[in-house]
């Protein structure tokens, strides 16, 4: 299990993550959300040990992470929100780089790299280099990469940003067959509609604090809402949405 225990990050004084608290059993997929700023990344920093807390603790299997950060990154898949990846290198010199990294043996690196490639469509580009690549191309090679060693926890920071219909369908496909091993799969996104289809249950930051954790159909029940979109936007605005568009419309046209 992942234990989040009153998560808490400052910068100069001012408060972007704010005693956040949620858990993660295995089998279950957490959808991250929140607007803009609602400190969705900064909470995925450190929940991976790029940044560290203020406040607050962070278990994994019952052991605080700070124990031994390099045995926790080891079952930790990640896929940040920028891909950042060495533009020398090859799509499939990238992945042989991640997965020597992870101590897979080369048979089985070997094995699982070329399956990742076929499966995300990049069997034709594999030996090009990354600096070719599309944006797209280049998340999926960061997922191949968190893939590879098959982790216990896979934490995601907007998955499906570039990725072609078809890649997006194979993620969601994924995502549950993971939950469906028993894996902790942490999704924070923008794209609400994925989020319904795949979230055990969803997680709503506003302004750094949690303003709702619940599975989706409890929210709408709760809120008398017809989807989480409109659950979404009834946590998160200060206002409605129809007359910020008719003022921004006035604004640009006199």
């Amino acid at each position: 299990m992942l234990e989040v225990r009153q998560l808490t990050k400052r910068y100069s004084g001012i408060t972007v993550v704010d005693r956040v608290s949620f858990s993660i059993a295995p089998g279950e997929i957490l959808g991250y959300l929140g607007p803009n700023g609602a400190g969705k990344s900064t909470t995925v920093k450190m929940l991976t040990g790029l940044i560290e807390p203020s406040e607050g603790e962070i278990l994994f299997r019952g052991e605080n992470i700070v124990q031994d950060m390099k045995s926790f990154q080891r079952r930790l898949g990640y896929v940040a929100e920028e891909a950042h990846l060495y533009p020398h290198l090859s799509g499939r010199e990238y992945l042989q780089l991640a997965g020597r990294l992870h101590g897979i043996e080369r048979h089985t690196l070997d094995t699982r790299m070329d399956e990742l490639l076929r499966l995300f469509g990049l069997w034709e580009d594999r030996h090009s280099l990354l600096a070719s690549y599309s944006k797209g191309m280049r998340q999926k090679i960061l997922l191949s990469a968190a893939l590879l060693h098959d982790p216990e926890l896979l934490i995601l920071d907007e998955p499906f940003s570039g990725l072609d219909v078809n890649a997006a369908m194979v993620l969601r496909s994924l995502l549950r067959a993971m939950a469906e091993r028993n894996k902790i799969v942490l999704y924070s996104s923008h794209v609400l509609e994925v989020v319904e289809k795949v979230a055990t249950s969803v997680l709503i930051l506003r302004k750094g604090q949690v303003v709702a954790h619940d599975s989706v159909r409890n929210l709408q029940s709760l809120m008398a809402q017809p989807s989480l979109e409109a659950v979404f936007a009834q946590l998160t605005q200060t206002e409605d949405t129809d007359s910020i568009a008719q003022r921004i419309l006035h604004t640009v046209s006199s």
